[in-house]
């Protein structure tokens, strides 16, 4: 504890220095990681290794940070105590780069107890190494503390993560402050994916689209960043980020992971998803808490152990990833909402997209909360990270927007009604295609109150027209948007024009 009982002491100094400390091994190789992980590891069938923790979802209710939460002396206590524990344990040290970009690159340091090398392993596989400069952020992970508990001083830098061994601590713990960099900087950070779609116009040349993918876990993210749209050369489409990344001053979109993926696995399908599946099932993958025999057969499909199953897959073995992790120019965002009352897809005016930022409407998944998985929620940008006012999001969002241009959108991959209409991955990836190409016919459409499309190439769009699909459907849309309204006016610092926006 601090001689304050209320302050936490200056950290940097009193972690261990890894090229010093008795009890520290720095930056050991990736096959030295998965030796020292062996005694958790069963090989599947294609030769990569399966881990199976005992905790298999982010402990989001027992996260705190010093800004947005009451932080008192049991939890000043808690951060001393777990550097105390970094001077004592035998750990492992490993420094990762995230991000490429000059204005959004931060080195990170991640301690965790040589038994739970898997940790280690995992994570590291998703960043890039480190050139050896000084730490911007630090977490010690101690997976058998008595308690558990997160807590995390942003301005410091610094994340504890006790007693919790689920790799998706150490993930975010180092994401969630990338984002917090990000805003002291004068952009945003976005739960994101990002992607560059390259299309023809009527004349044959070839145009750059920037497009930006913005939902919780579980709602086809990973999904739509990843699918290069059936496009042909010259034509491609490209991943250039999955989870998060840096939306910057000047229109930039800045990677924070440069060689792997964290994605679900749980109903990974070879014909739906082949890139995902394919990099899935590669010898260079690590599974978490995936159905695996003990002859190392896998099972997708099977919740055995939970529905927030996991595998760290690489960039390069993921045929649609771009070896570049940053877009120069952000030109297209979308909304993924599992809202049964939204169409396939509605185009937003800036203030518009500001309340879809806000309302962040999306299904609860078991990577956030297992218990509630399958309802409705609201997360503003659906990003469960948010550091500081969400409010203050919201404009900073409204203003980017205005400022580079961007035009955004709301597109619904779940289902009309009473799941009267699916929405597959066919007709999302077909709409994102044709409005990269700019050939989607929109009207304003008064029943809606939206603007939607009055034609797609490809698509029978008229067969998705959501009063169609919905008893009652003006009564429903009236209640939704009291809802929604109500829902905005909480945050007391968001714009009026925002909230008088709600659609």
């Amino acid at each position: 504890m601090s001689e304050t009982g209320t302050e936490p002491r200056p950290l940097v100094r009193q972690l261990p220095d890894p090229v010093t400390a008795s009890n520290v091994r720095h930056n050991p190789s990736l096959e030295e990681l998965r030796e020292l992980a062996a005694h958790e590891e069963t090989t599947t069938e294609f030769g990569s290794p399966s881990y199976v923790s005992e905790y298999r979802s982010r402990s989001s209710d027992r996260t705190k940070n010093n800004i947005d939460d009451e932080f008192d002396a049991d939890d000043h206590a808690l951060v001393d105590e777990a550097i105390d524990l970094a001077g004592e344990r035998e750990l492992l040290c490993v420094d990762r780069l995230m991000g490429r970009h000059p204005e959004a690159t931060f080195c990170c340091r991640l301690f965790v107890p040589v038994e739970h090398a898997r940790i280690a392993l995992a994570w590291a596989n998703l960043f890039e190494p480190s050139d050896g400069r000084e730490p911007d952020l630090y977490t010690v992970q101690l997976p058998d503390y008595d308690e558990t508990a997160i807590r995390i001083l942003p301005e410091e830098g610094f994340t504890a993560a006790l007693g919790s061994d689920y790799t998706g601590e150490a993930k975010k713990s180092f994401l969630r402050l990338f984002m917090f960099r990000t805003k002291q900087q004068g952009g945003l950070g976005l739960h994101a994916g990002s992607k560059r779609v390259r299309v023809e116009d009527e004349d044959g040349d070839l145009n750059t689209v920037g497009q930006v993918f913005m939902g919780l876990s579980a709602t086809g993210k990973s999904t739509l960043t990843s699918h290069g749209c059936w496009l042909e050369e010259p034509e491609d489409a490209s991943m250039r980020q999955d989870d998060v990344c840096a939306l910057l001053p000047d229109g930039s979109v800045a990677g924070s992971e440069g060689k792997g993926l964290y994605i679900k696995t749980i109903g990974l399908d070879e014909e739906e998803q082949p890139g995902l599946y394919h990099a899935a099932t590669d010898e260079t993958a690590i599974l978490e808490n995936v159905d695996v025999a003990e002859d190392g057969t896998v099972d997708f499909d099977s919740d055995r152990y939970t529905a927030n199953s996991r595998a760290i897959i690489r960039r390069d073995e993921l045929e649609s990833a771009d070896d570049e992790i940053d877009l120069n120019e952000i030109d297209q965002v979308f909304f993924i909402t599992r809202n049964p009352l939204m169409p396939p897809v509605a185009k937003l005016r800036d203030e518009q997209a500001a309340a879809a930022f806000m309302l962040g409407e999306s299904i609860e998944t078991s990577a956030g909360d297992p218990s509630r998985a399958g309802e409705s929620i609201r997360v503003v940008g659906t990003n469960p990270f948010i550091v500081g006012s969400e409010g203050e999001e919201g404009n900073i969002f409204y203003d980017l927007m205005g400022a580079l241009d961007v035009d955004c959108y709301v597109i619904n991959t779940g289902y009309l009604g009473e799941k009267s209409k699916d929405i597959g991955v066919t007709e999302s990836v077909t709409i994102l295609t044709e409005a990269a190409r700019g050939t989607i016919e929109w009207t304003d459409d008064d029943q809606t109150g939206l603007t939607i499309p009055e034609s797609i190439p490809e698509l029978d769009i008229e067969e998705y027209y959501v009063p169609d699909h919905v008893e009652d459907y003006d009564e429903a849309v009236a209640e939704l948007r009291a809802e929604r309204r109500e829902y905005l006016e909480q945050f007391e610092d968001l714009r009026e024009e925002i909230i008088d926006a709600v659609y």
